[in-house]
């Protein structure tokens, strides 16, 4: 399977729709996939919205737990590679990362604020 690396800065703004769940290598025993180096993939839908389109939503596979992701957050994906695949007459495109994180909130401008001198 070729990978196809994404390139995220044009994907627009990045955000998890469904945190982090381990990914099941077999619904029959619950499973859990690990990766070559032992680590558990897990897999995070996140939603990509560029400039006047539609919004998507894509799972990716990631290796190990990503900290701090959770619903509704903004999230830096770093690695994005896509892969195309066909299971008979299926077929469709996976996606996998080598990490997702939370994108820091900015400091509001009433903190910056409240620390400077001035007042009454």
């Amino acid at each position: 399977m070729q990978s196809i690396p994404v390139d995220t800065t044009r994907l627009g703004v990045l955000r998890c729709a469904v945190g982090p769940e381990p990914k099941i290598a077999d619904f029959e025993s619950k499973e859990v996939k690990k990766d070559r180096d032992g680590n558990t993939v897990y897999t995070v839908a996140v939603t990509v919205r560029q400039d006047g389109r539609r919004v998507s939503v894509i799972e990716i596979a990631v290796p190990g737990e990503p900290k701090g992701v959770v619903e509704g957050t903004e999230v830096r994906v770093t690695g994005l590679e896509a892969f195309a695949w066909a299971m008979g007459d299926r077929h469709g495109i996976s996606f996998r990362a080598a990490a997702i994180t939370p994108v820091p909130a900015p400091a509001s401008s009433a903190t910056a604020s409240a620390g400077k001198g001035g007042g009454a």
